[in-house]
């Protein structure tokens, strides 16, 4: 056979042969990309208002995946216990399931219960137990691998919300940031100690919201709303205070928002009162629907499963 021709033949008789050899796809997979991740979104929960906005923020969210909403407490606990929604998300497909907590802090009793239903080992108070107990609230049944993300605690995103609040009520008031100080209130735990990883979280943030602002100064504090009436009744003489201060400091109005999850009780009635009668403005929107919170469940999630699947399905 010429030259030529021998070396055609012998490029044929390999094409074929590598066309023919089965690909070792198998032994390369990742086994996390062939994983369908489900998420739920775990909130406080509150009154009809309260809900929707989380659900509105949910919605937002591009995960790559099924989502579902469970509340902890409220009107819409029942009907969105955490059981049913993994019980939902494993009807679709999922075969590990990532639990956002919409919690301001993950230092607190509702955290805790999260960690809890998720099957950590972490022991809950008889309260704690109670409150779930009422809703009908338990560990799912089925078995499927859960992992708890960290609630908001000092993530940019509360920060971009926080920033869009002041400066829109600071326009509302025909009020240049860098002539004024800006308060920033929370709801607040009970504990000492709890009351402290709550501040090491939320002074970066309000750090962060000042920077984005140019506000002349921020500040953050807590009203500790669910402990004895001793110790709220102190937090908010503290919360006046600073009001005072800032006021003295900077002769305007006071801009004051609420680190709050959602718009209910405490940001449309008790923040409100608490405040009465200082050099302040106050609109009270909380956190949710602003569309940072969206990206702040996709940030969990993604940051859960070390993919990027949420904005690349955006």
């Amino acid at each position: 056979m010429p030259p030529i021709q021998l070396r055609l033949a012998l490029a044929g008789f390999l094409l074929t042969a590598i066309a023919a050899t089965p690909a070792r796809v198998d032994a390369q997979r990742d086994p996390r990309r062939e994983a369908r991740v489900g998420v739920v979104v775990v909130a406080h929960g509150g009154d009809s208002v309260w809900n929707a906005q989380v659900r509105e923020t949910a919605a937002a969210a591009r995960v790559g995946g099924p989502l579902e909403v469970s509340f902890l407490m409220g009107a819409g606990a029942r009907t969105a216990r955490f059981q049913d929604a993994v019980a939902r998300l494993q009807a679709q497909g999922a075969s590990e399931i990532v639990v956002v907590p919409m919690l301001v802090s993950s230092h607190s009793g509702h955290y805790d219960q999260i960690r809890w239903l998720a099957g950590d080992s972490v022991t809950l108070d008889a309260q704690m137990h109670h409150h779930l107990h009422m809703a009908g609230i338990e560990r799912p049944a089925a078995r499927v691998p859960m992992r708890v993300t960290a609630a908001m605690d000092a993530s940019p995103q509360v920060a971009r919300a926080l920033a869009d609040r002041a400066t829109a009520l600071a326009r509302q008031q025909q009020a240049a940031p860098r002539d004024r100080a800006l308060l920033i209130v929370g709801h607040g735990p009970n504990s000492a100690e709890d009351y402290a990883a709550w501040m090491e979280n939320l002074r970066p943030v309000a750090d962060s919201v000042k920077a984005l602002t140019g506000f002349r100064d921020v500040r953050v504090e807590l009203v500790r709303d669910d402990a004895p009436a001793p110790v709220r009744a102190e937090a908010v003489r503290r919360v006046r205070e600073l009001i005072e201060l800032q006021h003295l400091a900077t002769g305007q109005e006071v801009v004051v928002v609420p680190v709050l999850v959602s718009k209910g009780s405490v940001s449309r009635d008790k923040v409100p009162n608490d405040i009465r009668g200082t050099r302040s403005v106050y609109a009270g929107e909380p956190l949710a629907p602003h569309p940072a919170m969206a990206r702040w469940i996709e940030a969990r999630v993604q940051e859960a499963t070390g993919a990027s699947t949420a904005r690349a399905s955006r």
